[in-house]
Parts: structure tokens; sequence; C-alpha cells
């Protein structure tokens, strides 16, 4: 009695871990399935360990396999330097500045392989935000262990025994489903920004609670992020869009004031009820396609959530007086230039965004040759995936997206008939911005709905969860106003770009791989939009 009222008053010591010293667990405490290893990532450490080095699957490749999923990539970590690992492996490639790694490739399959890094930093070269720009310091295990991100990021598994080492307490928040930094936060997220987005990116794919003293400083700290490299910062976006959870990303970016500086223009789009339906649209079927394996088109993705920026200055430019597509282009440039400045979106991504959208006014002309020659079109299965979406969105009537479908999958006497009756059928009136996109039908009727389910790939919401890994590195300009017109810009010289927008607007086919539709041609071949 007396030893339980002295606890109450002092309170009971918090049992202080022992970082120098893992917990080891075996097979039956860590449950994992062997079958869910990469024959390479066990032929990479039995032959580092044949050699006389350690060697261990680690980060979150022993996270997933701890949930029971089978990674997606497998990160292996070895006490032998870059140099002794890339004399083991036929083809081996020592990369990087920030820290030396080496990429171990089999066939098309590619594996990681990092030395143990050590914890003297403190004279690493730093910005003066106090970002390390470069350490390539080794080190122990342990030590190791200290500079990874999060607790269920730094665990090491090994093939040979199938035991699993935790430093940190990883197995613990894992079963907690809490996501914890290791060390002290704001100097973790000082050292390296990113790991805020990468908070972000596991708490909402793993469905994690975030730890509250992890969470705390990332508002105050999120303007960091705009000191990182533009390029490493779209890798991140990517990922995090890529996830499986895009619209659960966003949303989670946006609860801790992260979206503010990476897709500024996205944020007025989604306080929008028709701009969040069409974006809603677009994440729920790339998350649908990434849970069945299917891949996506990056390009195809942020058109999608681009949109409808475009679409209003489209609507603004034309309200001054620029033609159609000349409008198209315009407003593509803006909203293209204010993005690439944040996420540094590659050439030929930017190239596939401006063709998916220069196709969409392409889609009205249903007379003549027109409707012949968009189907021959190399990106046309993307435009035309694309074009269903604004029809479920409910931005364009669903009878435009109808009669596609209709023409995609006829012989030819079935489309030169449907070409007969659209010549015939009265055109509409115009009204502002509909052929850009104005309001049209609020619904789709269930022939359109199940269309863009099944060819385009827009069904309702409610794609299966997918918990794979993304290829984690567990290390770790205002809105346009609306109803004012911009000035009007002198017509834009032809460039690379504008040849593609060109070559979509007269028929040409376009050039590369066929967006996110593949190369489906007049034959309809091709996937929904790989």
């Amino acid at each position: 009695m007396i030893k339980k009222l002295i606890r109450k008053i002092l309170g009971t010591k918090t049992k202080v871990r022992d970082t120098n010293t893992p917990v080891v667990l075996g097979p039956d405490a860590h449950g994992i399935d062997p079958k869910l290893l990469s024959n390479n990532a066990v032929r990479v450490t039995s032959t580092l360990q044949e050699a006389g080095f350690e060697a261990f699957v680690v980060g979150g490749a022993v996270r997933d396999l701890l949930l029971g999923v089978k990674p997606k990539d497998f990160d292996i970590a070895t006490n032998a330097t870059p140099e002794q690992v890339r004399k083991l492996f036929r083809r081996a490639f020592i990369i990087g500045k920030r820290f030396q790694i080496v990429h171990v490739m089999f066939g098309q399959d590619l594996l990681e392989v990092t030395t143990f890094r050590g914890t003297t930093s403190d004279n690493a070269p730093k910005d003066e935000h106090g970002r390390v720009l470069r350490d390539n310091t080794f080190g122990s295990q342990a030590e190791d262990a200290v500079r990874r991100d999060f607790t269920i990021n730094a665990m090491y598994y090994n093939p040979a025994n199938q035991q699993v080492l935790d430093y940190h307490g990883g197995i613990e928040d894992i079963r907690a489903k809490t996501l914890r930094i290791i060390g002290q936060p704001e100097a973790r997220y000082r050292e390296d920004p990113v790991r805020m987005l990468r908070v972000v990116r596991f708490a909402a794919k793993l469905k994690f609670t975030i730890e509250p003293t992890t969470a705390a400083p990332i508002a105050l700290m999120a303007p960091l992020i705009d000191n990182v490299p533009a390029a490493r910062v779209f890798d991140e976006m990517l990922k995090l869009l890529m996830s499986g959870h895009a619209l659960a990303c966003l949303q989670q970016l946006r609860k801790e004031g992260l979206h503010h500086g990476l897709l500024p223009l996205l944020d007025v789009v989604l306080e929008q009820p028709m701009g969040f339906k069409f974006v809603t649209l677009a994440l729920d079927s790339t998350d649908a396609r990434i849970a069945v394996g299917k891949t996506v088109s990056p390009g195809f993705l942020f058109a999608s959530l681009l949109w409808h920026q475009v679409l209003e200055k489209w609507t603004a430019y034309r309200a001054a007086g620029e033609q159609t597509i000349p409008a198209l282009h315009l407003a593509a440039d803006d909203v293209l230039d204010s993005q690439t400045e944040k996420l540094a979106l590659q050439r030929k991504i930017g190239t596939d965004m401006r063709d998916i959208w220069s196709m969409q006014p392409r889609f009205e002309r249903r007379t003549g040759k027109a409707p012949h020659k968009l189907l021959e079109h190399l990106r046309f299965r993307a435009g035309y995936d694309f074009l269903l979406l604004r029809c479920a969105s409910g931005e364009i009537d669903a009878e435009l997206g109808e009669w596609w479908t209709a023409f995609y999958e006829s012989d030819e006497a079935g489309r030169e008939a449907l070409i007969a009756s659209a010549s015939r059928a009265p055109r509409p009136p115009r009204a502002a911005g509909a052929g850009a996109g104005g309001a049209g039908a609020a619904g789709v009727s269930r022939a359109g709905a199940s269309r863009a389910g099944g060819a385009g790939g827009f069904g309702a919401s409610g794609a299966p969860d997918a918990t794979g890994a993304a290829g984690d590195d567990d290390y770790a300009d205002a809105p346009a106003r609306t109803g004012e017109a911009p000035k009007r810009k002198r017509a834009p010289r032809r460039s690379r770009a504008r040849g593609h927008a060109a070559a979509a607007e007269s028929g040409t086919p376009g050039a590369g791989n066929g967006g996110n539709g593949g190369n489906g041609g007049a034959g309809g071949a091709g996937s929904d939009h790989d």
C-alpha cells in the first residue's frame, strides 16, 4: 500500500530504451511470411554475407512484410562500403551525392544497397536553413537505425535466420498503428524537410495516426519545403499521388497545412463543388487502378488535377477575344508555368498534359473526317478517358461521352452511321465556356456511367485499399481572379511543345507512348491509361 502511494505521488519512471541494443524477434514473434520476399533481395543479402559482410533487408520492405503485404521495393543495408558492394555484383552502379548508394540490377529488377550510416553529421555541409546537403559518414547498424526517419522504418530483417532487429520500438508502433519520428522532430524536419511529406504519405497510406509530438511542428515548419530542390519535391509528390491512397494523401496534406506551396492551384479547385467532384473521381480511379496492379500515367494524373484551372483561364481568354485553340494553349501555359516552379514537372509529363487538354475541343467535332483523325491520335485513349471523366463529373453533357464510346467500339459502318446522325442533329447553342467545359448535365446515364467505369476507368469511388510500398527513402502563385479575363497575350511562338498541341488540333498523330491511353489506335487497341 505504501509503495503504491509513493508511486502515485512521485510517478513511475519511464523506462528508457537502449537504442544501442536491438530487440531480436524470431519467426514466431514477428510472423513474416518468407514467401513475400524477393528472390533477388535474398540473393543480394546472401552474396554480401558470404563475402563476410553483414546484410539485411531494411526500411519500408520490413514494415510491409510485418503488415503482411508484399513489398514493391526491397532495400538492403550492409556494413560493406559502396565500392566493396559494387565489386560483388556484375551490374552494380554507385549513385548519389548527398549519400552514396549502390543500385544492383537483375534484369529489370533494381535493388538499392546502402552502407550503414554514422551519426556524426555535425560537420556535414548544410544550407542556411539546416538542411543536410551531403553526408557520406559510415557507421554501425545501431547508428544507422538512429539516422532513419520513423520507428516503423528502422527495423532490419535477416533472411538467413529470419530474425528482425528492432532498435526503436517499431514493432510496437506498427501494432499500435502509430507513426513516430526518431529523435527530436524539429531537428529531423530541419535536416530534411521532405520528411514532413513522408509523414503525410505514410499516415494516409497505412491509415496510421501521427504521434502528437511528431505532428506538432509540421504546420510551423512547412515553409522549409520551399528550400528543397523542386525535382526532389516532385518525386515525393508523385509517390504520394501514386501510393494507392491519393485522395487521402491530399486531404492529409491540407489538414497538416502542407499543400499551399506544392499545388497552389489545386486548393482553389477543391473549394468548388464541380472541381472537387472532378478531382475526386480522378483520384478514386487512380487508386482503383493501382489496387488491381494497373499502371497510371503521371501526365494524365496531373492533367486531371489542374484541369479546372486550365478551364477557368481558357474561358477567360476566349471572353477576351482569343480563338478556341490559341486560348487553350495560353491557358495551359499559364497553369504549367505556375506549377513548374514548384514541382519541376518533367518535359514529357508536360507534353502529355498538353496533348490530353488540346484534344478536348476536338471531341466536339463529330462530322466529316474529324472523328476518324482523332481516333488515330496516339494519345486518343488518354483524351477519351479524360472526356469521360468530364462527363461523369457533370462538367459537360454525358451524351458527348456516350457518342464517342459508341464510335470507339463500332465497326466502320457503325461509325459512318454515327457521323451521319451527328451531322443531322442541330448543334446546341454554345454557352459561356461550354466548349471549354461549362456546366453541363449534372449526371450521367446508366450507359455513360458504365462506360466511365469500364472503358475509361472512372467509376464510382470505393476502390479497395492497397498498402504496398512505394519506393521509400527511409532516411530520411495566387489563384486567378474568377470572372476577370487576363490581359491578352501575344500569340505564342511555335515551340516543340506547341508543335504537339498543334498536331492535336490538326489531327496529326501525336508523339510519345500514348500518354494515359497507351498506343490506342483506330482499332481501339491499348490499355485504359497505362
